[in-house]
């Protein structure tokens, strides 16, 4: 199984590539809608990552009648809330590597 991302933007994706992670940055909701439906397509796929710009904007576009894949929003940039390196110790938590 796969993971894959779609962010609202390249900084996160970045990030995740480095961890191994595949994605794509859109930025219109019609674009978000035809990532979504790639990803609920592919059966390779098993977490599906959103950033949370998204899932402020976007609730209706996040589907919740499937069993695969599983939908979870990641912290972004844009995060409220959140220390200005919060990405870099998220990436140290989530796999070990100290950046």
């Amino acid at each position: 199984m796969k993971i894959y991302l779609v962010s609202d933007n390249v900084d996160t994706l970045v990030g995740m590539r480095l961890a191994g992670i595949e994605g794509c940055v859109v930025h219109e909701q019609g674009e978000l809608k035809k990532a979504i439906d790639h990803a609920l397509e592919d059966k390779e796929i098993g977490i599906l990552l959103l950033t949370e710009k998204f899932g402020r904007e976007y609730p209706e576009l996040i589907k919740l009648d499937h069993k695969l894949p599983l939908i979870i929003e990641v912290p972004d940039r844009h995060g409220t809330g959140r220390k200005p390196d919060f990405i870099t110790s998220y990436v140290n938590e989530a796999i070990g590597l100290k950046l």
